[in-house]
């Protein structure tokens, strides 16, 4: 309650200064507690100016000998604001752009503290917009001067000097009332510092080993209280009855043997862990991981079947209008011929676009029970969906729905069985550790006899080569894509659109070949249009926005040019390039671009060196980081903001362990030791509060 507290009555803050503090995302005591800094300088000993070094971010201390602004001569409206700074060693040049409000900060004579780049500009060694700090001679000294000191991301309007004197003062009149919630054994056995240490130093470090241990502490806090969540999650999911369903039924039987191809053993291996879990009591909550072309789908119908041979409905919910009717008309093919008590299994497609009287018979068909298999995109998430007995939800492409939106449709029935399915492959640690209450399985074997796509790099000056290997495809009566990742031209990032380049390419490259357009600003129906005809072979060259990156089935389609593809993420290139190479011929995946920064060249070595999604989750995790690569706000990520799964994976699973043994001994969270913990748990995660009060 203490750390509940508003910021608004802590000395010097008030309601005025208190909605600065808020924007900033501190709204209580604890979050100012929890608001760590971004950075330190090491200001026990500061650089010498005749010390510093070309290329390397440094920290000194100087006197302003001179100062003055200017406009820029190359271009109107831009300013340039220039000081002199010396201390006994040299003098030294600092240059901010756009910034001459900070004539009135610097004064000649005054003492400042700088930190940035080095950079030489002509004979001279320059600072470039360096962040500075005051040196004022008052009582704050002790904050500010000879020691490690802390760098924050500052409130609108606040110094660092102000901001660190906060701190302070906070720490030092919270940390003795407040205790720690982490099970003193649990920091024993992880040697990890109490909480009020930790805070101290990951703040004011008196130096750098001590400022670890606390990164370390905060770190495994984070990740200990994530874990518990999922932990939670898990058990009580277990707590609840599920339907078992019958294993290995006549159905599933007579569905593979009449495929036309051979199982791979991942897929064999991924059925029996499905259809285990299926037969248990407990629902299933499990993450079906499988790249492109994997054969997901044979075992999303397969774990269908064993649902309705038991007298249950299924629902197969898909991002995209597209992708649900593909697995529609697939699944309805290849289920054709198999009866159930006597009659055809029913199979029915919910989408958006159907009219008003034709949604309101499906809804009275399914509601009957009449409908065995219902497939759709979120239209299935409406309140007028109900179902007479919904045993199984399959959930494709989860990343593209909100937590929210996966949440609804296993409500629709009495708890039934979740597969939940990607394409994104996901390093396994790391999606056991942040799908914790999910178990995992996973196809790495592509089926038999698939041709393994060619992927190949061109500047943009060899454009036309990538035009060539198209015309070539073509020619064998192939189909095309060419990927741009803009509709519009766009100036300000000197790339071209899609709109612009279909009109100029039709006329020109592909002037013997019909080509259509299609991008995410047309009316789904008119999406939906377009890619008909192009699977029907109307016309050979499809130009597009990434409306392609899922689930679109074209096996004609040998050929996909992505351009500016150094705009493209490296899942994205990755799922792009698995829209080609679905059918029984030689395919190509051509990268034309001008990779500049060092993120897009890595992004392209890692397209070129393998086709495994699997290498290509793991470096686009080592190139973006893990808040990037997951989407913190949909993992529950931006609970960490000190912590880096990524960087800190073995301190992650020992908390995950740890999370898993302390709910295995008290599962309810009754025990004496445990009672702070489930208190920050409630007051951490309000929203979790029934999950928390599993007891």
């Amino acid at each position: 309650m203490l750390l509940n507290t508003s910021v608004r009555y802590l000395k010097g803050i008030g309601p005025k200064r208190a909605k600065v503090f808020n924007a900033a995302g501190i709204n209580v005591i604890e979050d100012l507690l929890y608001y760590f800094p971004r950075r330190y300088e090491d200001r026990t000993k500061f650089v010498l100016i005749k010390d510093l070094k070309e290329g390397e971010t440094q920290t000194i201390k100087a006197q302003v000998l001179a100062k003055g602004k200017r406009q820029s001569w190359r271009r109107r409206r831009f300013s340039i604001f220039e000081l002199e700074a010396a201390d006994n060693t040299g003098r030294v040049s600092c240059v901010w752009f756009n910034q001459p409000y900070l004539d009135d900060y610097f004064k000649v004579g005054s003492t400042v503290i700088l930190y940035g780049k080095v950079e030489r500009y002509g004979s001279r060694l320059q600072m470039s917009s360096p962040e500075f700090e005051f040196v004022s001679g008052d009582n704050d000294e002790a904050l500010n001067i000879a020691r490690i000191v802390p760098v924050y991301s500052l409130p609108a309007g606040l110094s660092q000097r102000t901001f660190r004197r906060f701190i302070k003062n906070i720490l030092d009149e919270f940390l003795p009332k407040i205790n720690d919630f982490l099970p003193f054994d649990i920091r024993s056995k992880n040697n990890l510092l109490n909480l009020a240490k930790a805070l101290i130093d990951i703040h004011f470090p008196e130096n750098f080993e001590l400022q670890k241990e606390a990164f370390r502490r905060l770190s495994f806090e984070e990740f200990f209280l994530f874990q518990m969540l999922l932990v939670l999650r898990k058990a009580k999911k277990k707590q609840k009855q599920g339907i078992a369903h019958k294993a290995g039924g006549l159905l599933m039987k007579e569905y593979i043997s009449g495929l036309p191809f051979e199982l791979t053993y991942a897929q064999e291996q991924v059925i029996r862990e499905i259809i285990s879990d299926m037969a248990k009591p407990q629902a299933m909550q499990r993450l079906l991981q499988g790249d492109v072309g994997s054969g997901k789908t044979v075992v999303a119908v397969i774990a269908a079947l064993t649902a309705i041979e038991g007298g249950y409905q299924a629902a197969i919910m898909a991002p995209t209008e597209v992708l649900a009717r593909q697995h529609y008309e697939k699944i309805r093919c290849q289920v054709l011929g198999i009866r159930y008590q006597g009659r055809k299994i029913k199979i029915c497609l919910l989408a958006g676009n159907a009219n008003k009287k034709e949604k309101e018979a499906l809804y009275r068909q399914i509601e009957n029970g009449e409908v065995d298999l219902v497939i759709g995109t979120h239209a299935l998430l409406e309140a007028k969906v109900k179902f007479k007995q919904l045993g199984l939800v399959v959930i494709d492409e989860q990343h593209k729905f909100g937590v929210g939106q996966r949440a609804l449709l296993p409500q629709k029935g009495p708890n039934p069985d979740v597969l939940i399915m990607t394409a994104t492959p996901i390093p396994r640690t790391l999606a056991i550790t942040l799908y914790g209450d999910l178990d995992v399985s996973v196809i790495k074997q592509l089926p038999p006899g698939r041709i393994p796509v060619e992927t190949l790099h061109f500047a943009l000056s060899q454009q036309h080569k990538a035009y060539e290997i198209a015309r070539q495809q073509l020619a064998l009566g192939r189909q095309v894509f060419i990927v741009y990742p803009v509709i519009e031209e766009s100036y300000a990032l000197d790339i071209a659109g899609a709109k612009k380049m279909y009109e100029r390419l039709r006329l020109s490259e592909f002037k013997d070949f019909k080509s259509g357009l299609i991008h995410g600003k047309m009316k789904q129906g008119e999406q939906d249009k377009i890619m008909a005809a192009f699977a029907k072979k109307e016309f050979g060259v499809l130009v597009c926005t990434t409306v392609l990156e899922v689930g679109i089935d074209i096996p004609e389609a040998t050929c996909m040019i992505i351009e500016h593809s150094e705009r493209f993420g490296l899942s994205q290139l990755h799922q792009l390039r698995g829209r080609v190479g679905r059918g029984p011929y030689k395919s190509f995946c051509v990268l034309v671009s001008d990779a500049q920064t060092e993120d897009a060249k890595l992004r392209i070595a890692a397209m070129l060196k393998s086709s495994d999604g699997f290498y290509v989750a793991e470096e686009d995790l080592r190139i973006r980081g893990p808040g990037e690569f997951f989407g913190r706000r949909q993992h529950g990520l931006a609970e960490l903001k000190i912590g880096d799964p990524l960087a800190q994976m073995q301190l992650l699973k020992r908390a995950r362990e740890e999370a898993i043994g302390l709910v295995e001994k008290d599962p309810h969270l009754l025990l004496r030791p445990n009672q702070l913990l489930k208190e920050k748990l409630l007051h951490r995660f309000p929203e979790y509060e029934e999950l928390i009060l599993i007891g």
